[in-house]
């Protein structure tokens, strides 16, 4: 499998002129070499250059990793000195003859340390964006894939399951967040989830990223809550919408306005249509509903090993969906002061069309 994930890479480079990629820890680096490293105060950035072995610059005791990849790496360890680090740097260099080398980036990853460390080997190498690449890398899904986000999907929805019958007024919003943080762990999620799970009750609900906070749950409130398991580093991410006794009708009203939104987004998935369709399938609900200026967000966004990755679901974006394409639908209608709706769900572009990931149940649900 890793030698398939080179071998596009290879092609996806040599389409966009890129002699040699720099890459940070983290998806990417994990999906290409199966390793898992992370970002700390000393520098770790794999090189790889079309037709050579890739060179991994980082620290000596992180060497031990390199044994649990298929993928045969050159290792440029150092040591906890940090004026000894920038030597490693030049003697990949060295090795690799880059002078003049287009080195493509990752640039939502790579750091100003790793970067400058990198600059000072290679003086005359040009640095470029290549988040192109990297997208286009793991943007569709093959079946293994695949089979651990649903399993992500199934573990998130299991906890929630589990968690909600302890949902009731004067519970706080951190102690919810925390129950479905244990109950995903337990359930066989990774222990390094995608997130921390958004909890927001009454007028918090009303903001999309609220942090749970020691607010306790009142009657009459909307209760938000967007969650997410991982299972061998993929992840599921998904919201549900509850209430917390009668509602107000108006924000029954737009209870009711985000679910008609998110099946429709959900049904409008299919090869060849571009992603910021699905985003206007959702939205001219909301639009049409008197709503629109209370849908502050795209529509969804693409999930992989990453929670938030390409395809983005927003209105404009011509991006073509293929089969094995995932992506969240999730609208959401948030008035200011007194609460919010979100209903999302992860879907699967198929050659026949979309499929639903997650099947928690939609409607609203009184508790």
């Amino acid at each position: 499998m890793t030698e398939a994930r080179i071998e596009h890479l290879k092609e996806l480079m040599s389409r966009h002129k890129i002699d040699t990629i720099a890459l940070n820890p983290g998806s990417t680096l994990t999906y290409l070499t199966g390793l898992e490293f992370h970002l700390m105060e000393r520098p770790t950035v794999m090189l790889y250059q079309k037709g050579h072995k890739p060179f991994m610059i980082m620290p000596g005791l992180e060497s031990a990793k390199l044994t649990g990849s298929s993928l045969k790496m050159h290792s440029v360890p150092f040591g906890d000195d940090p004026s000894t680090w920038q030597e490693a740097f030049r003697a990949a260099f060295k090795h690799m003859n880059l002078e003049g080398a287009r080195i493509g980036l990752e640039t939502t990853r790579m750091r100003f340390m790793e970067m400058n460390y990198l600059q000072t080997a290679a003086p005359t190498a040009r640095f470029v964006p290549a988040d192109q690449i990297f997208g286009d890398l793991r943007v569709v899904k093959d079946e293994n894939e695949i089979k651990d986000m649903r399993r992500a999907v199934d573990i998130a929805q299991q906890a929630l399951r589990e968690v909600l019958p302890k949902i009731k007024p004067g519970v706080t919003e951190t102690e919810i967040a925390g129950e479905l943080t244990i109950a995903m762990l337990r359930a066989g999620s990774d222990p390094e989830l995608p997130f921390s799970p958004i909890v927001a009750s009454g007028p918090n609900s009303a903001n999309p990223h609220a942090a749970p906070t020691g607010r306790k749950l009142e009657p009459g409130d909307l209760l938000v809550i967007d969650w997410g398991a991982r299972v061998n580093g993929y992840c599921s991410d998904l919201t549900r919408t509850f209430a917390i006794g009668n509602l107000d009708p108006e924000l029954e009203l737009i209870y009711n306005t985000v679910l008609l939104a998110n099946t429709a987004g959900r049904a409008a998935g299919k090869p060849g249509l571009a992603a910021g369709e699905v985003d206007c399938a959702a939205r001219e609900v909301i639009d049409q509903a008197g709503f629109g200026e209370f849908f502050t967000h795209r529509t969804g966004h693409g999930l992989g090993m990453e929670a938030h990755e390409t395809p983005y679901i927003f209105t404009g974006n011509s991006e073509k969906l293929e089969p094995g394409m995932t992506y969240t639908v999730e609208p959401g209608i948030y008035l200011p002061n007194k609460g919010g709706v979100r209903i999302e769900d992860d879907v699967l572009i198929t050659p026949d069309g979309a499929i639903s990931l997650s099947d928690y149940p939609r409607e609203l649900t009184i508790l």
